[in-house]
């Protein structure tokens, strides 16, 4: 089995622009072929996850990725996916979060002489003359067909700024510069991007009569049509300070039964025989496919050595034994109390489970916090000093979520 097929089998591959002739490249190892990752945040988060395992894939099939990190595609925002116009980040915000994403990559992806290359749309974006790219680049899009793109039309009862509506011509232009100045003749992207796609291969064709190609890959969707990677409205991050190792093994753990095959199937390195063979496990089988699930993923972001500690904590927190050591933890100080003691809500906005009071005090008055195995059943609730230093307090955040807090 080729790579191609590989992909498909696991449910990667959504559309192509020519079948045969990717196929035949990406099997004998001739793709060059690029991502696209603006910078918006300081941290890539799950669902980038997808992404960076298929560049992993065609990597060790021989191909060459490209990590583009969108430092100009950035200042302009990508409306696919969006009700509303993207934050405005400065030019100091976009290099800082593309450092951060190339740390990251590198645990996926090895770079190097011959191997995959990263490189930053800045470099050519921010020079660019909007007189000189209106003449060369505009007159090749059809506004009538840029209206029909999916990423222009659900934007449209709200309102979309012609600032945004530039950024199908930016991302095509990538993929025109990448095609002429480092051979890339593919492009991968997420089922969202299959008309901004679409505009850089006939782009190329328009310009420079050449072939090029894209293939997006299948956007990972929970049981609800809702992007994984998603929780409670809070991005799961790849950044440890952001979102701990357990935290991230917690966050596949407790995927729903409906998606964790599927989630097996495109996002682990696991041989196909074998997870064939966990297609028939079901009923109490299918928490033994989320552990595997939540150990490999948490294995590729954080190591071997911290997929064991979150493995080894959630056995000790869901009666299982192992340690509790390596549960989320917060320690306070003097600081924190008043009077010798603190209040629940401000436990729950302490330990980061709130992002503020107002939507702690909505958690506990909706019977959502328990203590010590204890439903809070009050606003009011209040530890002492004594029981913090002595035994400290588990708090249980809805069914799943829990968080140590000491002195």
């Amino acid at each position: 089995m080729g790579i191609y097929e590989e992909l498909k089998a696991r449910g990667l591959i959504a559309q192509v622009t020519d079948e045969e002739h990717i196929r035949e490249m990406v099997n004998n190892g001739k793709a060059t072929f690029y991502i696209g990752f603006d910078c918006t945040a300081d941290s890539l988060t799950a669902g980038h996850f997808m992404a960076l395992t298929l560049m992993k894939r065609l990597q060790q099939a021989g191909n060459q990725p490209i990590a583009l990190i969108g430092g100009g595609t950035t200042m302009i925002g990508d409306p696919s996916g969006r009700t509303d116009m993207r934050k405005m980040l400065t030019r100091e915000d976009i290099d800082h979060n593309a450092a951060c994403f190339k740390r990251q990559m590198e645990k996926f992806i090895e770079f190097g002489p011959g191997k995959a290359i990263m490189l930053n749309n800045a470099d050519w974006l921010m020079g660019l003359n909007y007189i000189e790219l209106l003449r060369e680049v505009g007159a090749c899009f059809s506004v009538n067909n840029m209206l029909r793109a999916e990423c222009y039309k659900q934007r449209m009862e709200k309102g979309l700024s012609f600032l945004e509506f530039n950024y199908m011509i930016m991302q095509s232009y990538d993929f025109y510069y990448l095609f002429q100045h480092y051979g890339c003749n593919m492009e991968f992207g997420g089922d969202d991007q299959w008309s901004n796609m679409l505009g850089g291969t006939e782009l190329i064709r328009r310009k420079l009569g050449k072939d090029a190609h894209a293939m997006t890959i299948t956007l990972l969707t929970d049981s609800n049509g809702n992007k994984m990677g998603k929780t409670a409205g809070n991005a799961v991050w790849l950044d440890p300070n952001k979102t701990s190792p357990y935290d991230f093994y917690q966050y596949w753990r407790n995927v729903g039964d409906a998606d964790v095959m599927k989630c097996i199937r495109m996002l682990t390195f696991l041989p196909l025989e074998q997870i064939n063979e966990m297609d028939q496990w079901q009923g109490s089988e299918l928490n033994r496919a989320k552990e595997i699930l939540a150990y490999e993923l948490t294995k590729l972001v954080h190591g071997e050595a911290e997929a064991d500690k979150a493995h080894q904590s959630a056995k000790a927190l869901f009666g299982g034994g192992g340690s509790m050591e390596n549960v989320p933890s917060t320690a306070l100080t003097e600081g924190d109390l008043t009077d010798g003691r603190i209040d629940i809500l401000s436990l729950l906005v302490k330990t980061g489970l709130c992002p503020s009071r107002g939507e702690a005090r909505r958690l506990v008055q909706q019977g959502g916090v328990a203590v010590d195995d204890v439903k809070v059943g009050s606003i009011d609730e209040s530890y002492d000093k004594d029981r913090l230093v002595h035994d400290g307090v588990m708090i249980k955040k809805g069914k799943k979520v829990y968080h140590k807090v000491t002195m």
